[in-house]
């Protein structure tokens, strides 16, 4: 008798657990409904966990230039009600049957992607952000393997995702200053790697924020030799501090003058309208420029560029893939390599004056909200 009673239990154990995996998750995060709107607390649900998908306890979110851009729909009409955020790191609570990489307790991040076909060649070949069915994106975008439905990115108290987009995160981290490294870290990284920068190699970082301090330690990392551009001389102290070894107000002609043809590598993350050809001169032969900043309603004419400075390279860069990603992470950390991060409360308020920091140029360099002090009622 006792062995068919403890048989049942079991069964049914099983069927609550398989039950529990088909509920939505409940979650609670910052919205804003409009791209004039302001940030409130919102409640809503994320897809079950799936057999192949866990779920993360959100630790930390970083707040990124381009969660402005898709808050105010400057790139296009985004899809409302939004919660932002796409630098992700958190704790492992719950995991699909078939999940094989995290186990619960482990940390885990989560970028700018949840999801992709895998199938086309892109995929195949690590570079999931280019997938040729599109991308999922981590908010704001239509889930066509979850229903169609509007993903909703980090600033909440969980996420689920499929472990294959999820990145391990080793116990020893700083954590707190890990999420920046999902979108700022790999942005920067991946063209410093597609261009092999390499050890003696002179480098140059256009943008000295969120994006440029995290290309100035890669390089110096490296081995090259860096030198910073941007518009104020606020930041000449924090650049020589992280191992730039020349700073440039490009507002002042004379730090410019003498730098035509001298560069192997610059990459720009200029958010804002600039004349890029200024940079492109200042390549040797061979050179290249990769572009990773986003600058609003701004035009690059490619053509003029490569019949005024021939054999110099031009180039638009978009994070990274997954593998890429983790090859990124695992090299910051094991190198002690992370962003400056401002902690900020999980709380509304806090993040429109973050944002607003954002866009007047004052952060250094990356504001990260604690998710773990949100309301938890």
């Amino acid at each position: 008798m006792n062995k068919v009673f403890g048989l049942l239990m079991v069964c049914l154990l099983s069927f609550n657990m398989a039950w529990a995996q088909e509920e939505r998750i409940p979650a609670k995060g910052f919205a804003v409904d409009s791209k004039e709107g302001h940030f409130h607390p919102y409640d809503f649900t994320r897809h079950a966990v799936g057999d192949n998908d866990i779920l993360i306890e959100i630790l930390y979110a970083g707040i990124c230039h381009s969660d402005l851009s898709s808050v105010w729909s400057e790139h296009g009409k985004s899809n409302y009600p939004m919660v932002p955020g796409h630098e992700i790191v958190g704790r492992v609570i719950a995991t699909g049957k078939n999940v094989s990489k995290f186990k619960t307790g482990d940390y885990a991040g989560v970028g700018c992607m949840v999801n992709s076909c895998g199938e086309c060649a892109d995929c195949k070949a690590d570079m999931e952000q280019s997938c040729q069915k599109g991308p999922v994106f981590t908010y704001g975008f239509h889930d066509p393997y979850h229903d169609n439905e509007i993903t909703m990115g980090g600033y909440s108290n969980n996420i689920v995702v499929s472990e294959d987009f999820a990145i391990t995160v080793p116990a020893g981290a700083d954590i707190k200053r890990v999420a920046p490294l999902l979108c700022a870290g790999v942005t920067t990284w991946s063209p410093l790697h597609y261009s092999n920068v390499k050890k003696g190699d002179k480098v140059g970082v256009a943008g000295f924020g969120g994006l440029g301090h995290m290309a100035v330690q890669y390089a110096v990392r490296l081995g090259a030799e860096v030198t910073v551009f941007d518009i104020t001389e606020e930041k000449r102290d924090d650049a020589a501090r992280l191992g730039a070894a020349r700073y440039v107000n490009v507002n002042n002609p004379e730090d410019l003058k003498g730098l035509d043809n001298s560069f192997d590598f610059i990459i720009s993350t200029i958010p804002l309208p600039y004349e890029p050809f200024m940079y492109v001169k200042m390549l040797k032969k061979g050179g290249d420029l990769a572009i990773v900043g986003l600058p609003e309603n701004s035009t690059l004419d490619i053509t003029a560029m490569a019949f005024q400075a021939p054999n110099r390279r031009v180039y638009a860069s978009f994070i990274g893939g997954i593998k890429e990603t983790q090859e990124m992470l695992d090299f910051s950390i094991a190198n002690n390599i992370y962003p400056e991060v401002e902690i900020i409360k999980a709380d509304a308020a806090e993040i429109e004056n973050a944002y607003k920091s954002v866009l007047d140029g004052k952060v250094k360099f990356r504001y990260v909200i604690d998710m773990s002090t949100i309301d938890k009622k």
